[in-house]
């Protein structure tokens, strides 16, 4: 990989999902602005953590990224190299290179086919490997990598449990050796004990193999955990980013300010003592996103200003950028 260049680079990157309607001639009455504008990069071997609410276009982003999903606008570059609009047969060196690991451990595995077959199936596709016993030795190198025992290798998906099933899901992603992991909510199904295992592997191979995480996730304990830098997302938009020690400690957007303070302490003494800021109202619809600024209607700080003109995401030091008008 190039050293001049972030791993990854997206660029006023836009996803915009057509609305049609109409009874004898179905027309295009609007869009719905899943992803409006988003900018972010990441660096080899690091993690940026995108958070928000449900439905903010956090995983479209991941998706898109991955040109599993049509870009309207903007640019996606990886490795210095501008992928927006490249086609399959171009696509296909740099999707080796870039894995996804699913929210659903159960529903990306294909419960027909043994843990083996999975995780070979990548390699048949990409042709890695030259025979089908040096796949099936690689399979069992890797469920060892990710802690489980080579013997587990033909059975089949139904016979793991979740957390098991989702170290099948990243031992498959392994295979292909890659730069960059996707993990759309990776540990949002588990159990908070098995969180943490999941989580823990992540970090470790990360340490091993030099790997860059797009970590999408809402539970910001998690994120926290396993981020270098993290992005908070609004209604499509990118409303603050910043190095994980610093969106924690001194969080500048009112809408990162409320997320903060909705997790709960478990520590009564502490809890009593924290500000509790609410956010009033619903996430406005993606089709009619408000004027100005998207997070004015429900923002308890907001101005005129607010309602009419939209704020860009401007640097307030080297390790944090904030879109607010208020700061």
């Amino acid at each position: 990989m190039s050293s001049k260049s972030p791993l990854l680079e997206v660029e006023d990157l836009k996803v915009h999902f057509p609305v049609y309607g109409g009874i004898l001639a179905r027309k295009p009455i609007g869009a719905v602005q899943a992803v409006d504008g988003v900018s972010f990069q990441l660096e080899a071997g690091k993690t940026l953590g995108l958070v928000g609410e449900s439905g903010c276009g956090k995983s479209t982003t991941g998706l898109a990224v991955l040109r599993m999903l049509a870009v309207t606008g903007g640019h996606i570059r990886f490795d210095g190299t501008d992928i927006t609009t490249a086609d399959s047969g171009t696509m296909r060196p740099f999707r080796r290179r870039m894995q996804m690991i699913y929210q659903d451990p159960f529903g990306a595995l294909d419960p027909r086919m043994t843990v083996a077959d999975i995780i070979a199936e990548p390699m048949i596709v990409h042709k890695i490997g030259a025979s089908a016993s040096d796949r099936r030795g690689r399979a069992t190198e890797l469920l060892e990598m990710v802690g489980l025992r080579p013997d587990m290798a033909g059975r089949y998906v139904h016979e793991f449990s979740g957390g098991q099933r989702q170290r099948i899901g990243i031992a498959r992603a392994l295979a292909m050796q890659p730069d960059l992991l996707i993990c759309d909510e990776p540990v949002s199904a588990l159990d908070v004990s098995i969180q943490a295992q999941i989580v823990n592997l992540f970090r470790s191979l990360q340490d091993r193999f030099g790997l860059g995480y797009l970590f999408i996730a809402h539970d910001l304990a998690v994120v926290r955990h396993v981020s270098d830098q993290i992005a908070v997302m609004y209604l499509g938009r990118i409303v603050e980013i910043a190095s994980s020690a610093n969106l924690y400690t001194n969080p500048q957007h009112p809408y990162t300010q409320a997320l903060l303070a909705a997790v709960a302490i478990p520590d009564p003494d502490v809890e009593a003592t924290r500000p509790h800021i609410p956010v009033m109202g619903e996430v406005p619809g993606a089709m009619n996103p408000p004027s100005g600024c998207r997070f004015h209607p429900r923002c308890p700080r907001a101005v005129a200003q607010c309602k009419t003109e939209s704020p860009v995401l401007r640097a307030l030091s080297g390790q944090q950028s904030v879109a607010c008008h208020l700061v």
